[in-house]
């Protein structure tokens, strides 16, 4: 796939650098756009290079970049870098037409999903009111949520037995009783490690419920109802008017990774979607790649 994209990328950037006397930081920005197009092909499975793209081909790669949670603001600056690109090709009889031509945002008939952006999150974050054991607890279990990715029911699920921090990663239970292993990064490490060690020792364990990592005050595994009512009331102290639930920590993991720079099929492994457009995409990718994106791209570990 890079075979068929590489010497028009070459052609772009320099076309950027020379014609367009465009900053470094510019250049990049519009190279990794382009590249984000070439990962969305290779997740197809597709080898076919710039000139057989078509608006199809287009259109599902934003419907997956809107899926994974990139906001609109982002995906407008995505198909800006696209044009630039294919307005470079039809400049240089590279190709014969345009696809990006009638390319709009996505009108996939869903909202958007919210996101938070970081300081948002530190926001929430820093309204735990850490003087009780449940405070502490909370601040674990959502460092855990964005630090991860993970789903509500993932995180009620979390099991102690499936923490493995000496290789960087825990072990969930998705849709469908599908385990995958997430990256973990270290601040999520830290909490966890901590709620362990000084608060669930203080509470009396239900029977049954001796695995299942955060507790209530009764020994028993959280509802799902009892997290977003955590986090509703966390917003509301907060002052975010946003309509936000635990799964808008999922959708603000994946858009901090994508919008950093992250690789499109890593971010869909951690999420655990077996595939975003069919089940023949999904790609096996080395965990310790995942590892190593989750500490190169997420912001809880640059802080």
């Amino acid at each position: 796939m890079a075979n068929l994209w590489n010497s028009y990328i070459g052609g772009f950037k320099a076309y950027l650098q020379l014609e367009k006397s465009l900053s470094s930081n510019s250049v990049e920005a519009y190279l990794h756009d382009v590249a984000k197009m070439t990962q969305f092909l290779e997740m197809q499975g597709l080898s076919i290079g710039p000139e057989k793209i078509e608006l199809h081909h287009l259109q599902e790669f934003m419907k997956l970049i809107t899926e994974l949670g990139m906001t609109a603001r982002s995906q407008a600056r995505i198909i800006s870098g696209l044009r630039a690109f294919y307005h470079y090709l039809v400049l240089e009889n590279l190709v014969k037409k345009d696809p990006t031509e009638m390319l709009e945002l996505p009108k996939i008939g869903m909202k958007l999903p919210v996101t938070l952006h970081v300081e948002e999150i530190d926001q929430l974050i820093g309204n735990i009111d850490l003087s009780t054991p449940e405070g502490k607890r909370n601040k674990a279990m959502l460092e855990t949520l964005y630090g991860c990715g993970l789903r509500v029911s993932e995180l009620t699920g979390l099991k102690i037995s499936n923490l493995f921090f000496d290789d960087g990663f825990i072990k969930v239970t998705g849709k469908g009783d599908k385990e995958r292993l997430v990256p973990v990064g270290s601040v999520a490490e830290a909490e966890i490690r901590y709620y362990l060690s000084a608060i669930r020792t203080g509470i009396h364990i239900r029977k049954g419920q001796e695995d299942i990592l955060f507790l209530n005050r009764r020994g028993a595994g959280l509802s799902r109802v009892m997290v977003f009512t955590i986090i509703k009331r966390l917003a509301e102290l907060s002052g975010i008017k946003k309509r936000i639930s635990p799964h808008t920590f999922r959708h603000s993991f994946a858009t901090h990774l994508v919008e950093g720079g992250a690789d499109l099929r890593a971010v869909q492994e951690m999420l655990g979607h077996e595939s975003i457009t069919t089940t023949e995409i999904y790609t096996h990718l080395d965990k310790d790649y995942l590892k190593s994106t989750i500490i190169q791209f997420h912001p809880r570990n640059s802080l």
